[in-house]
Parts: structure tokens; sequence; C-alpha cells
């Protein structure tokens, strides 16, 4: 926000959300019954097997569109590649497993840009269709709503265990596993329930989504660590501080007055239980890529939310906390 404020403001009412919200996606009004949604996000790999890496990516930027209730349709490659390097049956690979991964949210391909670049990068932009009266904002919930995630915590920290070899292949494979699964049916749920909010958690992690979710909503929130899915193996990396420095630049943005990135004043947002550890505060600053989907629900509607979660497949669906009245943007993490 730090730059974007230089940015002249669109003043177009077709225009639902854009510059001026905190939302996941552009939003712009075609018609009374009709908007069209449109994000982009592209990533670096953060697995050593280039189909999996397009899969992957292509999962995390299909996420936006979901988060706000959207059914995506369209998509363009983005690509950065390193040509002179490394062989081009790698991209192949790569687009290969985006190309997939668009297939099974039934969106098509159409295209795209790419350019060389000295390590391999790969994203998409994305267009999705909703109602204008059927948006899920960042900007509903209400005190007493229950706050439901979709998928555990722990991505970022595994995928850097990876890096640093000190995960094995199973671990691995099961984070894959969240990271490859779409947030279409977690999306599909949502709409048939009813959710007063919502938005995915992805590079800013848990805390740092849920912040900007509590801000737009003008509330704070309560949650329970022990209540929040995480894989297992993300404990013990964080506790042998084997956590990516996107994390820590989440946590110390967050939680910690004068050590907040240059640029960017520290918010002191955060307020932990003095028995959770610095440890399992960056399991839940964690940036995550393809992580689930940060729910605002209304407490009576929360077990059927988690019912029909999970008869989506998204079993690691849970209640990790509840909307409170408070300064907006705050957060109380219980033991």
């Amino acid at each position: 926000m730090q730059v974007l404020r230089h940015l002249p403001q669109p003043h177009d009412p077709a225009l639902l959300s854009g510059l001026h919200s905190l939302d996941d996606a552009a939003v712009y009004r075609l018609s009374d019954d009709l908007a069209l949604v449109q994000t982009v996000d592209y990533i670096t790999p953060m697995v050593d097997d280039p189909y999996t890496f397009g899969a992957v990516a292509a999962a995390n930027a299909l996420s936006d569109v979901y988060a706000m209730g959207a059914r995506p349709i369209l998509a363009l490659n983005l690509v950065g590649y390193p040509v002179k390097t490394l062989p081009l049956s790698q991209l192949g690979e790569i687009l290969r497993g985006g190309a997939d991964k668009l297939a099974e949210a039934g969106a098509s391909l159409a295209g795209g840009h790419s350019i060389d670049d000295h390590e391999p990068k790969y994203g998409l932009a994305v267009t999705g269709l909703v109602h204008p009266d059927r948006i899920v904002t960042k900007a509903g919930a209400r005190p007493g709503d229950r706050l439901v995630l979709t998928k555990p915590l722990g991505l970022g920290i595994i995928t850097t265990g990876l890096d640093r070899q000190l995960v094995d292949g199973e671990t691995i494979r099961r984070a894959v596993d969240v990271m490859l699964h779409l947030n279409r049916g977690a999306a599909e749920a949502m709409l048939q329930v009813g959710v007063h909010a919502c938005t995915d958690v992805t590079g800013f992690g848990l805390l740092g989504h849920l912040r900007e979710l509590l801000v737009a909503s003008g509330v704070g929130a309560r949650l329970v660590l022990g209540q929040i899915p995480v894989l297992a193996e993300a404990w013990d990396l964080a506790a042998r501080d084997c956590v990516p420095d996107g994390s820590h630049n989440n946590h110390r943005y967050l939680a910690a007055p004068g050590g907040a990135p240059k640029g960017f004043p520290p918010l002191d947002a955060v307020r932990y239980d003095p028995a959770i550890t610095r440890a399992q505060q960056l399991v839940l600053c964690d940036a995550q890529t393809s992580g689930g989907l940060l729910m605002a629900v209304p407490p009576e509607r929360a077990e059927r939310l988690l019912d029909a979660l999970r008869a989506a497949g998204t079993p690691a669906a849970a209640v990790i906390g509840e909307v409170v009245e408070g300064p907006p943007g705050s957060i109380e993490v219980q033991k």
C-alpha cells in the first residue's frame, strides 16, 4: 500500500472491486446479473518437479477467483524462463501442469506471454464470472461469526525444508497434495451455505490475510492455536528455524514493534498468549502457496459449512476462532 497510494483512483461506477478495496481480485460489473472477475499471480518454483510446479502455480492463481465466490472461465500464461541455461523440455512440463490444472477447474487456456529470465517463474492471469449480488468480499465479517480455515498451514515451512534437505519424500508428498487441491469445492460449499466474508491464505500467512479481512470489516478476531490445522512436520521445522524469509517478514510486520521490513510501519496487531512460542507464532505467519480459504460464517451456519466442506473433499476444514468487536485488524491468539 506504500506504493499503491501513488496510483490514481478509478472512478468508474462499474468497478465494484479494485485499488480502492482490499479484495483478492478486481470485479467489474457488465450487467445487472453478470460481473467479470480478474486476478493475476505467478511464483518461483517451490518443488523440484516441473510439472508439479506448473500445476501448483495454476491452483495458486485460481484461488483468488474462488475466494470471491466466482467461477474461473479463462486464463493466460505468464512465463519467465532461463532459455540459455535450462532445457525447454522442462518449460513444456511446467506449462503442461498448468494446463491440466486449468482443465480440472473447467477454465480455458487462451495463450500467454513469456520472457527470458534468470530463474523460472510461472503463473496465470485468470478471468472469472460472478453475479454482482453474489460476490464474496473481505468486508462483511460481523462479531460472533466463526472463522473457518479449509487447508492446513505449514506449506512454506515444509517447502523450505525441501530446499534445505530436511524433509522426507512422504512429507513433501502430503504438502504437495494440499497445494494441488483446488479451492473450487470450498468455494462452492461457501456459496451453498452462505458466508459473510472470505479471503484465501497465501503469501501474507494466516494472520496477515486475516488482518486484511478484519480491517475491511471493521472488527477484530480471537483465534485458538489448538484448533488451527497445521501439517505436523511444520512444528518441528519451525522450532529448528527452518522458516522462509517471507514468514519471518510477516511475523515482524504484524507483531514486533520496530521490527517491520524497511518501508513498512510495524502494526503490533497480534497479541499472543505468553505460552505460545516464537516458533508457533511463525507457523501462523507462514507464507503459503496455494493455501486454503478463510471464511467468516454466521455461528448458526458453521456446522453446516463444515459438513459441506467435508463433502466437497476438504477434510482439514476447521473452526479456528471467532470474529469479535475490537479495533479493526486486531487479533488475539489463545493457546
